[in-house]
């Protein structure tokens, strides 16, 4: 039934057509079909070589709608730093009690906060956090002192992006029950982040393809000279 659903709307997609932002956003309602609000999806694949040290493309960014996810989030902290993460609604605040917790197998989050005073507790579990992808880390703005700021930013919708070793990045911006202007703000923010994270030794076609699908859809190929436009 899967395979003869993802045919179906195969069937509407114009294989041929490269869609503007706002384009692509109003057409996704046409492909949704699972039970579920499914997540929108983009994928890009950037003219960059991983390799090089200066071409690993790694940052974050806050969505304006944010994500549609609810995220757990975790903060090493002490003392007046632990308590700035509670009121900013942080789920799990510790220090080396977290470590214990997360050497026992107890990851009950999906991003990890940290005070910079807290990271030679951090780096007891880096073993386990780092293969996760949860690892906090400076570029992603999630080793801090504004410990409230960062909490507020994960819970508000931030997304964290990073090139695999063939250039692509893949996040997701928003749901299919989000109104299509949403979606298509939230893809320009997440965009121009991306275009901002340009390095400066890249050379050619920054963005070589793009795409946009559902949880459940095929994808549908993006006007790039559009996106590589987004600052």
């Amino acid at each position: 039934m899967a395979g003869k659903r993802y045919k179906l709307l195969s069937e509407k997609v114009d294989l041929a057509k490269s869609y503007s932002i706002a384009d692509a956003s109003v057409f996704l309602e046409e492909l949704k079909s699972a039970k579920f609000d499914e997540t929108v999806e983009i994928a890009l694949n950037l003219n960059v070589d991983p390799r090089h040290a200066d071409q690993m493309i790694r940052g974050a960014v806050v969505l304006p709608h944010g994500t549609g996810k609810v995220v757990r989030v975790a903060v090493f902290a002490k003392g007046a730093k632990a308590d700035e993460a509670k009121a900013a609604g942080a789920d799990i605040v510790g220090a080396e009690d977290l470590v214990d917790q997360i050497k026992s197998g107890n990851i009950n989050f999906d991003i990890v906060v940290a005070a910079p005073d807290c990271m030679g507790l951090v780096g007891q579990v880096g073993r386990i956090l780092g293969p996760k992808g949860i690892m906090p880390n400076p570029k992603t703005g999630t080793v801090t002192a504004d410990i409230a700021k960062a909490v507020s930013n994960v819970k508000g919708g931030q997304v964290n992006f990073r090139v695999d070793k063939k250039g692509n990045i893949h996040a997701g911006v928003g749901k299919i029950s989000f109104a299509a202007k949403n979606i298509e703000e939230n893809i320009r923010a997440f965009v121009g982040a991306i275009n901002r994270a340009k390095p400066s030794t890249a050379k050619g076609r920054y963005i070589k393809n793009a795409a946009l699908s559902l949880t459940m859809s095929p994808a549908i190929k993006f006007d790039i000279q559009e996106l590589l436009d987004i600052r």
